[in-house]
């Protein structure tokens, strides 16, 4: 009998190209899986890890220690500027120049209007750094000569005490707003250093996050691609594995009709095994039996004799009647059961089937699809990992459109950049250092003054008795009055050269603030640096050959939305991924190169028709087993009780009067129940085992009936199962095993393009880094600068009423020459004794 047909080998059809093409796609969406619900067909393939968005240092903040007079100064400089951007002037100023190579009249006319404020405050600067030294040497000069309050004489009215406190408070309040602005010069003087020497700190590390991002987004787009690669690897294990994989999926299918039928084949195959061992033990048993039975039959039979010889002496008196007793006086039984050797035949013949043997050629055979699989598609496993390496190069081919190298080359730039600064940064804070110094020292003179001018307005009043001669005042006095002239002198002295740091701090602040900050922040900077042919090196879209120019302040927008540079960049009218992972243009080939693959499995025979006629004969023949006739005959042979008829002979021997002859009869009795003992001890216990086997027997045989319906029906099922449905569950699982691979691919296609739009350079940094530029240059050191010019300004302003005030204070306190003194409204003047001459 064959349990099995061969089978027929996988047919592959089609043409080479689409061998080539369906097999590259698939081996491709393999080797692009990121992770997908699957069924056990599915092999796990290595999903990517999560794209890891690079670590940033934190830049520099705004700084309100630093900025604490922006507000006061921005006002300024928008009253003395309230023109807006000269974005047109600045243009047609580059366009000139590049052209002539000079500003023509018409251009400077316009320059010299839009900055006709700053022109204003240069020019009152100018004629205060002009007047204030020819004042000062003029007044100087009046007063050596005795005029404008030179003459140390003060007249004394009604008002002068008034005089003296308004004039006191003017000066008071002068100096007191002098001083702020000292305050604030040495404020902002310090801030300004702070600014220098964390403003290489921190552009320094504006520079690293540039650089950072610049070089995470190749990795980030090496990331996605290195991913596909490790899968590519996970796939060629997966075509190794192509046998067992879809093997045991073909395998669990047939493994639901399968199962109940080899059950109930082992079951059957076990009960009828069980039940040969029985039968052969009831066999033994009733050979056995029947050998005690003869053997205690030729016993009776002598001893039977025996009375028989005695019963006919002629001493043996009533003697005759026993004789009919003797005739029945036997054990000759003899068991014999026809339907037992019946079943046996039956028996042999399903054990000479070997059911185990057809058992395991079935298990061998079920095992043995997952290496019929994997020898079959042998070829095609080899020749798919052919086609791995121009996987590779297609999944590559995302970098090499991506313009990768400018971002690398502009990297390197930045890391030359770096480098200059860190070797100019000790030249930088030497020249710091020595500007600070040259700040300290402006300070501490406009603080000379106002110390003048402090202890002026102490010392004076202080020492100061109104009621007293002006001629008679006190040194205290007079040290007031003196201070206060010295801290005029110094303010004539210095101012106009304060001046002149002040006119140029503010040209150089102030324009920076107008033209660079001011439109830096309100993005006017951006837009005019986006303005075409201005700087040909900033027109991106040509740069990565967009169909359109994309502008800087769109970038910058996108940047500060922490954007990928897929969408900043608009590199989608570059490269075209959504066609370079498009799945759809390879399933219908790949579908209809499976479809057209014949794969068949032939049809398996469980049990051929004979096993199963057969087994329906073994079944019948367990039907026909009687166990009834075994049970009768045991029963005929427990029947038998020799002891009545040893109890008779007792009797007889009693009434008998010649000894010899009851003697005899005793004797003979003793043997009949010696013959009784043995069947108890020899008999019985066979008997009992004999029914206790037939009572197993039949159990089995009750089982068996039921078994091999069982069987016969499963068999019958699992047949009709495999006969209709082996080729469509093959066709089933290879189409599921295909569907899983172009899974694979549609997930990859998602993650990668998510990715790559979505995730890979997200450009938060270099709008941060731009953010960070503008707040070291802007709101550091630009507003730190014009805190300082605009607070040294305020003083040397407020030095000119601190002079006059000082000036005309400074009288009320020194001691004068001449006196003059007020009473009652009547003034008395001291008329100078006349001094004589002696000769």
């Amino acid at each position: 009998m064959a349990l099995f047909e061969s089978m027929r080998g996988w047919r592959w059809q089609g043409s080479a190209g689409a061998f080539r093409a369906g097999v590259g796609v698939m081996l491709l969406g393999l080797s692009l899986a990121q992770s997908l619900p699957h069924d056990a067909a599915c092999p796990a393939a290595a999903a990517p890890l999560s794209l890891t968005q690079p670590h940033y240092q934190d830049t520099a903040e705004e700084d309100t220690i630093v900025g604490f007079m922006s507000a006061l100064v921005q006002s300024f400089l928008h009253t003395v500027q309230p023109n807006p951007f000269p974005k047109d002037l600045i243009l047609d100023i580059a366009e000139d120049v590049d052209q002539t190579q000079q500003l023509d009249q018409e251009l400077l006319k316009k320059v010299l209007i839009y900055r006709v404020g700053y022109l204003v405050c240069v020019a009152i600067g100018v004629v205060y750094i002009v007047l204030m030294p020819l004042v000062g040497f003029f007044l100087a000069c009046c007063r050596c000569c005795g005029n404008c309050g030179g003459k140390m004489y003060q007249k004394q009215t009604s008002s002068t005490d008034c005089r003296r406190r308004t004039l006191y408070w003017s000066a008071f309040v002068t100096t007191v707003i002098i001083l702020a602005g000292n305050i604030c010069m040495f404020r902002s003087n310090e801030a300004f250093k702070q600014s220098v020497d964390g403003g290489v700190v921190e552009l320094n590390k504006t520079i690293k996050n540039v650089n950072t991002f610049l070089t995470a987004v190749p990795q980030q787009v090496n990331f996605v691609v290195d991913e596909s690669y490790k899968t590519v690897q996970e796939v060629s294990r997966n075509l190794d594995a192509i046998g067992p994989q879809l093997g045991a999926e073909i395998q669990e299918k047939f493994r639901g009709p399968l199962n109940p039928a080899l059950r109930s084949v082992r079951l059957l195959d076990r009960e009828t095994v069980n039940m040969d061992m029985e039968l052969k033990k009831l066999n033994s048993s009733l050979v056995q039996l029947q050998s005690s039975v003869d053997r205690l039959q030729a016993n009776v039979t002598v001893v039977k004799n025996r009375i028989n010889q005695t019963l006919s002496k002629p001493t043996c008196s009533n003697c005759d009647r026993m004789k009919s007793e003797l005739r029945k006086l036997t054990l000759d039984t003899s068991i014999s059961i026809p339907s037992l050797n019946e079943l046996q035949s039956a028996v042999d013949d399903v054990i000479r089937t070997d059911l185990q043997s057809k058992i395991k050629e079935v298990e061998d055979y079920f095992n043995g699809i997952p290496q019929r699989v994997t020898n079959d598609t042998k070829d095609v496993a080899e020749n798919s990992k052919q086609r791995l390496d121009e996987i590779r190069t297609q999944i590559a081919q995302v970098t090499k459109d991506i313009p990768l190298s400018a971002l690398t080359n502009a990297s390197k730039t930045l890391e030359q950049v770096q480098e200059e600064i860190v070797k100019v940064t000790p030249q930088i804070k030497r020249a710091e250092h020595i500007r600070w110094g040259v700040c300290v020292v402006l300070c501490c003179v406009v603080l000379l003054v106002v110390v003048c001018y402090i202890l002026g307005l102490v010392l004076g009043p202080v020492g100061l008795s109104p009621t007293k001669d002006p001629t008679k005042r006190s040194c205290t006095a007079d040290c007031g009055g003196t201070f206060l002239m010295i801290g005029a002198g110094f303010s004539f002295l210095f101012s106009w050269l304060f001046m002149i740091v002040v006119v140029l701090l503010f040209l150089l602040g102030g324009s920076v603030y107008d033209l660079l900050c001011q439109p830096w922040n309100n993005g006017q900077l951006l837009e005019l640096l986006d303005t075409p042919g201005l700087i040909p090196e900033l027109e991106i879209g040509p740069a990565l050959g967009l169909k359109s120019n994309i502008s800087i302040p769109d970038i910058y927008r996108d940047c500060e939305e922490n954007q990928p540079l897929w969408t900043t960049l608009r590199l989608y009218e570059v490269i075209n991924l959504d066609d370079l992972l498009n799945v759809s243009k390879y399933t219908d080939e790949i579908r209809l190169y499976f479809d057209n693959t014949d794969i068949t499995l032939s049809t398996i025979t469980l049990l051929s028709p004979d096993v199963k006629k057969q087994l329906s004969s073994f079944s019948t023949s367990t039907k026909d087993f009687d166990s009834t006739a075994v049970t009768q005959q045991i029963n005929n042979v427990s029947s038998i009780n020799l002891n009545t008829t040893a109890d008779q002979l007792d009797r007889l021997a009693e009434a008998q009067t010649n000894n010899d002859i009851r003697l005899e009869l005793q004797t003979e009795a003793m043997d009949l129940r010696q013959i009784q003992s043995d069947i108890q001890t020899v008999i019985t216990p066979q008997l009992e085992s004999i029914n206790s086997t037939v009572k197993d027997l039949q159990s089995f045989v009750q089982e068996i009936n039921g078994t091999v319906g069982e069987v016969l029906s499963n068999v019958e099922a699992a047949q009709d199962f495999l006969n209709t449905n082996t080729t469509q569950i093959v066709e089933t699982e290879s189409r599921k095993f295909v569907d899983c691979q172009m899974g694979y691919f549609v997930v990859y296609a998602d993650w990668a393009n998510l990715t790559i739009t979505q995730q890979v350079g997200r450009c938060g940094p270099v709008a941060g880094a731009v953010d960070s530029v503008d707040i070291i240059v802007c709101s550091h050191m630009v507003e730190s600068l014009n805190a300082f010019w605009f607070s040294l300004g305020w003083c040397i302003i407020f030095f000119i009423p601190g002079i006059i005030f000082s000036i005309k204070l400074a009288k009320y306190y020194r001691r004068m020459k001449y006196s003059d003194v007020y009473d009652n409204h009547i003034i008395m003047n001291h008329i100078p004794r006349a001094q004589m001459k002696f000769t």
